[in-house]
């Protein structure tokens, strides 16, 4: 009979030895990233980005994360050819490299004022729901997803003197995510770190008639089981669950980049939520409505969406349900 391999467990110091060598690269990582960006606010503005879409189209195809994005457009467009999903692969990197240096322009960026009818780099669609929102005195929800710079979003409330709490994912690097916080802190209003415990705030933040919003087109390990162009994936039930539980009104919304440096933002008409037999909102209906949401706004514009992200992936073991209560099944 073949021998088992017998996979040793690294030693307490070892493990301390790896932890250290991650984080140096982590900050090394982020010390090369930082002096880019440096030099990039030497740049004006639209040199600045059209240096960084070329720079990220160039250099995104070496990293592994590009064949993700590939695999993943294979399957969500089989009817294209490698050509195409190629092209559409180096316009997502064309678009992260713009997303990382508009950090660094964002207060030349932002230049939409409701009080002139001169057009600049930033148009709202949807002005009547944001100035809706920000007048009632009830809590609301508006998600969103990861499509052209989705940061600007929150810039747009305060514009209109909407308050608005946000939930973000940190990125793994601690160097890189301290510097995105503080850039997005200081333009963006609240924030809120997606971690354990962050469902209880945004309950919190709700209950007290605020507003809240949440990227919602991530994987969620053991989430709820929701398809995705066509194909199985986890969701995070907090929406649907949150919007059941404060019968809130519940607004989708998204940015997308434009020709010439510019971009659009929409907030469109609230959602008329799945309900069950007893009028609460139907939680599990409710979170497929939302990727179906997105999968409109994906399809409309494919090069702008971060194909890759492995949302497709799926945890092993039973799935989750929802009972009548809108709760997760103990066990499932």
């Amino acid at each position: 009979m073949p021998r088992k391999k017998v996979h040793k467990i690294p030693s307490p110091m070892m493990m301390r030895i790896m932890g250290r060598l991650r984080m140096f690269n982590y900050w090394l990582i982020a010390q090369l990233a930082l002096v880019v960006l440096k030099l990039l606010r030497l740049l004006p503005v639209d040199t600045g980005l059209n240096f960084a879409d070329r720079a990220a189209r160039f250099v995104g195809p070496w990293f592994g994360r590009h064949r993700v994005a590939v695999s993943n457009l294979r399957a969500a467009y089989p009817e294209k050819s490698e050509a195409e999903i190629e092209a559409i692969a180096r316009d997502m990197w064309g678009n992260m490299g713009r997303l990382g240096a508009e950090y660094i322009f964002l207060e030349q960026i932002f230049d939409f004022d409701p009080e002139t009818e001169t057009p600049g780099r930033i148009e709202v669609s949807g002005i009547d729901h944001f100035a809706k929102i920000a007048n009632e005195d009830k809590p609301h929800i508006v998600f969103t997803g990861h499509l052209g710079n989705f940061e600007l979003l929150p810039i747009a409330a305060a514009t209109f003197g909407m308050k608005i709490t946000a939930l973000f994912r940190p990125p793994n690097n601690p160097y890189l995510a301290e510097y995105i916080f503080s850039t997005r802190s200081s333009n963006m209003g609240d924030l809120l770190a997606s971690q354990r415990g962050a469902s209880f705030a945004l309950a919190g933040i709700l209950d007290r008639g605020g507003n809240v919003g949440i990227l919602v087109d991530q994987k969620f390990i053991r989430g709820l089981r929701t398809t995705f162009f066509g194909r199985e994936c986890e969701t995070t039930p907090v929406l649907g669950m949150l919007a059941r539980h404060y019968d809130c009104d519940v607004y989708p919304a998204h940015c997308i980049r434009l020709p010439g440096n510019r971009y659009r933002l929409t907030i469109e008409d609230k959602l008329v939520l799945p309900r069950l037999e007893d009028g609460a909102v139907d939680v599990l209906a409710t979170t497929q409505m939302l990727n179906d949401t997105v999968e409109r706004w994906v399809r409309e514009d494919p090069g702008q969406w971060m194909w890759f992200h492995k949302r497709w992936g799926l945890t092993g073991g039973k799935r989750r349900k929802t009972n009548k209560a809108g709760k997760l099944v103990a066990g499932s």
